[in-house]
């Protein structure tokens, strides 16, 4: 198997390793945001506590990386925030395809604060994609505009996260920041979880260590596939996301998104893909 399938494999597992996480987020029930996120990252943060023990690395990382690991920690857990909050308060596959807007916004970023220029095509994207999220949203200006405008929120604060992850680069090892994010948000979302805690079920304690788990599996899976294959070759797989989150919406919650709603996915599928294709015909060049 060549290394670009691996890669694409890898995607494809971290997608499904997502939607999953999505699913048991959404199935826990009516619980507090905060509540939901502390359990997730929780396990993360146990799991990923293995790896670097494991392998024998730094827990926090080098002390010059601090301001931008603390960063990234704190733009990462606000994105979770908005993230699960939209599942809770959309059909699944519309809160996931909204915070599938972050690679595109990834691009304005790094073009603000990074100095990469961004090329025509991917500014075109970048309107298309826009498009594509007025017909998830269907903006009405009303109250039932609040959960989409949070899931836009969570590709915003996860764009600026992936934004700070480009920064770091191969300064730290994955596993390092993966848990300096979660032991960060572990910490930081206890005591809001003291202050607003709700009884659970065994059932739903249950659901949110499964959601940690798969959210885990998602996040080794993403890091892993990268560094197979470049990021422009096969991050259009990762949109196998909202696939899988649409058939479980679908399965699971009896949930069908409108019309409108798979409209606004081909669009901006297709917009993903356009940039998909240019990026490799430039990099063939």
């Amino acid at each position: 198997m060549t290394d670009k399938n691996k890669g694409i494999l890898l995607l494809i597992l971290s997608a499904l390793g997502f939607s999953f996480m999505a699913m048991f987020v959404k199935l826990s029930g009516d619980l507090p945001t905060t509540q939901k996120t502390f359990f997730r990252n929780l396990i993360s943060a146990i799991i990923s506590f293995g790896m670097v023990v494991y392998y024998r690395e730094s827990f926090f990382g080098k002390r010059e990386n601090q301001p931008i690991l603390l960063l990234r920690s704190v733009l990462g857990t606000l994105g979770i925030l908005f993230f699960f909050y939209s599942i809770d308060h959309l059909v699944l596959s519309d809160a996931d395809m909204l915070n599938k807007l972050s690679p595109f916004l990834l691009i304005i970023f790094c073009a603000i604060f990074l100095k990469e220029k961004a090329r025509s095509y991917q500014v075109i994207s970048i309107v298309i994609a826009f498009i594509g999220t007025l017909f998830i949203i269907k903006p009405q200006f009303s109250v039932d505009v609040f959960p989409y405008a949070m899931g836009v929120l969570s590709s915003i604060f996860a764009a600026g996260a992936y934004t700070t992850l480009r920064v770091l680069g191969a300064k730290e090892k994955s596993y390092t920041v993966v848990f300096y994010f979660s032991a960060f948000s572990t910490v930081i979302l206890l005591p809001p979880l003291f202050f607003y805690y709700e009884p659970m079920s065994t059932v739903q304690l249950v659901y949110l260590l499964l959601a940690g788990v798969f959210a885990t599996i998602g996040q080794f899976g993403i890091t892993l596939a990268y560094k197979f294959a470049p990021a422009n070759e096969i991050s259009i797989f990762f949109y196998m996301n909202v696939v899988f989150s649409a058939v479980i919406s679908m399965i699971i919650f009896s949930q069908t998104p409108d019309v409108f709603s798979i409209v606004g996915y081909i669009v901006i599928f297709s917009a993903a893909f356009y940039m998909f294709i240019k990026n490799n015909r430039e990099d063939n060049a």
